[in-house]
């Protein structure tokens, strides 16, 4: 502690000299100046000085009453009282014994697949000394490209028990309370309906008794609605919860999986710029237009990430044309350390002024061999196993009639929450019955329907009797609803009268 203020009180006495041998520097250096004007620099650097040392005495004075003060603290960590002369003069030796005094807990990490979601990484933290833990979630894969916003009704106690993935950037709100938590207010969690309530309350308890002292007014009404939010688990009447994640990595389960829940709304937007700005994203810079070219003989290449083992890969993209459809960009990865292959499709033209719904008679085996392009804006429907895919979920596909039911098949049946000892035996046969009748339709031993709805108009059923009509084939074209074109972008779009500024009628 003397070696401290020894070299403290030094550097003090240095900077007491300082200003005058600056100021003796700046006089030399102006000497080609007239007198008068030696004279007035003289003393503006001397002014300028006196207030820079002062400033720098009072910082470093108040640096050694702090220091003070933390050798204090430390000083029952070197064993001798308030002298703290055992303590390692080094900081990296401090460090070590402070890392010894310290006790220790254990961090355990999860990588875990959501059955119908992604993958995420559960951490857990716990001490064994003190008895705190600590848990939380993050996403293992990227930022989507989309925002995502969930809308669960919850009428009965069964939706209290839902799973949910709450990412740090996702905002929860409760409309009937006019309950928000804002994005980043909160680390990520995987919990449940009634954890994220949980929660809540026990963070709106946290700093009750300080401020019963303080502002008793304020705690009366904290009070009043901690009441409202313990309501809501016992689910005496139905309220809205809303999870609106910019990242599009959160996630509400669904119970009735495959089945469309009518409690749950997922809706996709694209993110506004503040939400990129928020999330750190940095908008690219605009690109020159290349020279056009004909890349309809071309297969081009370009660098990115598996999307299994984020190892570098490669992407091939090619146009294709489809025969009495349109054009589509096919993209495959393949990448070379884990084998893990894809492929997607994308529309190469614009929104279709209609959507299309198409229906097909499956009626004999050979059906399974037509081609199929699923967009990435597409439903599908069987009704006679009371099943409905909703868009976004494989994304695009171009296949066949077989090979989207053999996907569809898998998704249903290697779900991890069916199988083993946590299993539900009554959704366990379900999901077998739904297996099996699935397998009689594609053996032709059973006749469905095939439904493909998609708004945007650009998927396709292959004609096999083209360019006749197909008996067994229905092609309908149908005007969008107002919600349709909102969640495909195009209701605040204008493609007319946008250089002036003014909406055309």
């Amino acid at each position: 502690m003397a070696r401290v203020a020894a070299a403290l009180a030094w550097a003090l006495a240095l900077l007491s000299a300082f200003p005058t041998a600056h100021a003796r520097k700046g006089l030399w250096d102006d000497s080609g100046q007239s007198s008068r004007d030696k004279g007035r620099v003289e003393q503006t650097q001397q002014q300028k000085l006196a207030r820079e040392s002062a400033s720098l005495k009072g910082s470093l004075e108040q640096d050694l009453h702090n220091m003070d003060k933390l050798l204090e603290k430390l000083g029952p960590l070197s064993g001798q009282g308030s002298a703290p002369s055992g303590l390692p003069p080094d900081p990296e030796g401090l460090r070590r014994q402070l890392q010894e005094e310290l006790k220790e807990g254990v961090t355990r990490l999860l990588l875990t697949t959501i059955p119908f979601f992604r993958e995420v990484i559960v951490s857990s933290f716990s001490c064994e000394h003190c008895g705190w833990n600590n848990t939380e979630v993050q996403s293992a894969g990227r930022i989507q490209d989309q925002g995502v916003r969930y809308t669960l009704t919850v009428r009965a106690a069964e939706d209290m028990n839902r799973e949910v993935v709450k990412t740090d950037s996702a905002t929860t709100r409760i409309p009937e309370l006019d309950f928000e938590i804002p994005a980043f207010s909160q680390k990520g969690a995987l919990t449940t309906v009634e954890g994220l309530i949980s929660r809540a309350i026990s963070g709106l308890e946290q700093d009750q008794p300080t401020r019963r002292a303080n502002e008793e007014a304020v705690a009366e009404r904290l009070d009043e609605f901690i009441v409202k939010l313990k309501e809501l688990k016992q689910v005496a009447s139905p309220f809205t919860l809303i999870i609106d994640d910019p990242s599009g990595n959160s996630f509400v389960e669904n119970p009735h999986a495959p089945q469309k829940d009518d409690a749950l709304v997922i809706t996709h937007y694209n993110r506004t710029p503040q939400q990129e700005e928020m999330l750190g994203l940095q908008a690219e810079a605009p690109e020159e237009k290349p020279q056009e070219e004909d890349l309809r003989n071309e297969v081009l290449q370009f660098n990115t990430n598996c999307p299994e083992c984020n190892a570098p890969a490669q992407t091939n993209m090619k146009l294709v044309q489809i025969p009495h459809f349109k054009e589509v960009i096919i993209m495959a990865t393949n990448c070379e350390y884990c084998g893990h292959r894809t492929n997607e499709v994308k529309s190469g033209g614009a929104v279709e002024p209609l959507g299309t719904r198409i229906t097909l008679h499956i009626t004999d085996p050979s059906d399974m061999t037509r081609d199929l392009l699923k967009s990435e804006t597409c439903s599908v429907e069987v009704p006679e196993l009371e099943f409905e895919l909703g868009m976004a979920i494989f994304g695009g596909k171009f296949t066949t009639l077989e090979g989207l039911l053999k996907d569809i098949r898998d998704l249903v049946t290697k779900n991890p929450f069916t199988l083993g000892d946590s299993s539900n035996p009554g959704q366990m046969d379900k999901l077998q019955e739904f297996s099996q009748k699935l397998d009689q339709i594609m053996e032709g031993k059973m006749k469905a329907h095939f439904i493909m709805n998609d708004p945007a108009g650009n998927s396709y059923l292959q004609n096999v009797y083209a360019p006749e009509d197909d008996p067994e084939m229905k092609v309908e074209r149908y005007k969008r609803t107002f919600d349709q074109n909102e969640e495909l972008g195009l209701n605040d779009m204008r493609t007319e009268g946008y250089e002036t500024g003014v909406a055309p009628r």
